[in-house]
């Protein structure tokens, strides 16, 4: 506030003429004697209570229950990550692994392979067509 408007003193014949009415200045409250009490015991006592803490105990403790639940949810999340990663890549590579084995059995299963390695045990590749032998049942 104001301090210098609150010092005015106005004779009282004056506020007659001016039809002018002051409050005196009000005497400090017991408003600004309280916000003192409260915060000295604010800081006494300190934010909580000793009988507010142990009626919280059990909510305090529900609540890092519920903490620890999440950060071990949130490791086994990771966890599962990492494995998956691990694994897309190992599929990933036996995928290929896969297509140059079957590339490489086609490529080895051709007649001119299958010639070259045979070759080398003695067995030639026939040269003329292979000859059907039938029998009759009705001559004997």
């Amino acid at each position: 506030m104001n301090k210098f408007r609150e010092n005015i003193e106005i004779m009282p014949e004056a506020e007659e003429d001016l039809g002018i009415r002051i409050k005196p200045a009000a005497a400090p409250s017991s408003a600004a004697s309280e916000e003192k009490n409260l915060l000295t015991t604010f800081f006494r006592e300190g934010v909580v209570s000793k009988e507010t803490a142990t009626e919280m105990l059990p909510f305090l403790i529900f609540l890092a229950f519920i903490g620890m639940i999440y950060i071990a949810n949130s490791h086994f999340a990771v966890r599962n990550m990492r494995n998956i990663d691990k694994l897309s890549k190992e599929v990933k590579e036996l995928s290929w692994e896969y297509k140059s084995l079957k590339a490489d059995l086609m490529f080895r299963s051709k007649l001119t392979e299958v010639a070259k390695t045979v070759d080398t045990l003695g067995i030639k590749e026939l040269v003329e067509p292979p000859k059907k032998i039938v029998i009759n049942e009705n001559e004997h």
